[in-house]
């Protein structure tokens, strides 16, 4: 079975477009990042990616409408003064199983090859103990010529503390293996809570990184919009291990 179904929309031209990844992770702050930047910049969706990799769920939205678990793509044209194309994924889920992210990712990043794209960034979340009240950003890349934007950018490079899990890390990965050169930037953040300041420091590294300006005044009101998108998919999945753990686990009428 393949991973993804890849609904195209709208047929675009790009040129060498940069790939931006910024699905839901740690704090969030990637994808309230990428959000942002949709709204601000008025970016247009041009394909919807649906995978039986992703939780066995929808949301429940405003007047009893279900939302389906779907990442998106949205695309640019000429951003900032060096006109640059985007490509940017966000969505509302992540795969569940280490597989599910492999096989995800390998179909996402085989589509997105398809327009020729130039560059791979990565945005997310580094965990801290404790909120700060001006978050680092913190970066990683495939190649010391990236390592060396990011040091001109004023960026924290992390050095052997970890890695980096989830989409934001396989797609740097799997980029690499195919000759496309990929950069991250993770925002510093407690985790356990929408975080809007930390989407906010990496949203300006990335406009300087890529030359563009960004109005960030509605950020906050983007933030609330995220967490009560998020408390519902929290408490679905609760839903779904506490009928799991009450009854017969193999017993599961209770999903539909």
């Amino acid at each position: 079975m393949n991973a993804a179904e890849i609904t195209i929309l709208e047929e675009i031209e790009l040129e060498n477009p940069i790939f931006i990844e910024a699905l839901p992770g740690l704090g969030h702050v990637g994808k309230l990042a990428a959000d942002h930047m949709i709204d601000e910049l008025g970016a247009t969706k041009f394909a919807e990616i649906y995978s039986p990799t992703f939780p066995p769920q929808v949301l429940i939205k405003d007047e009893g409408i279900i939302e389906n678990m779907l990442n998106e793509l949205y695309y640019l044209k000429d951003v900032g003064e060096d006109n640059l194309d985007l490509i940017i994924l966000v969505g509302n889920t992540q795969a569940l199983s280490p597989e599910g992210q492999y096989l995800i990712c390998r179909d996402i990043l085989e589509f997105v090859k398809g327009y020729d794209i130039d560059r791979i960034f990565t945005l997310g979340g580094m965990a801290i103990p404790q909120p700060v009240e001006n978050p680092k950003v913190y970066g990683a890349a495939t190649d010391e010529a990236n390592i060396e934007l990011l040091k001109e950018a004023d960026i924290e490079i992390r050095s052997n503390d970890g890695g980096i899990v989830g989409a934001s890390g396989l797609f740097l990965g799997l980029g690499a293996r195919q000759g496309i050169s990929g950069t991250c930037l993770m925002g510093e953040t407690p985790g356990y809570f929408i975080d809007a300041e930390s989407a906010e420091a990496i949203l300006k590294k990335l406009a300087l990184l890529l030359n563009f300006e960004i109005n960030i005044d509605k950020l906050d009101e983007r933030a609330e919009e995220t967490r009560q998108m998020i408390a519902k998919a929290q408490q679905m999945e609760q839903d779904l291990i506490n009928r799991a753990n009450a009854g017969n686990a193999d017993d599961l009428r209770y999903i539909g």
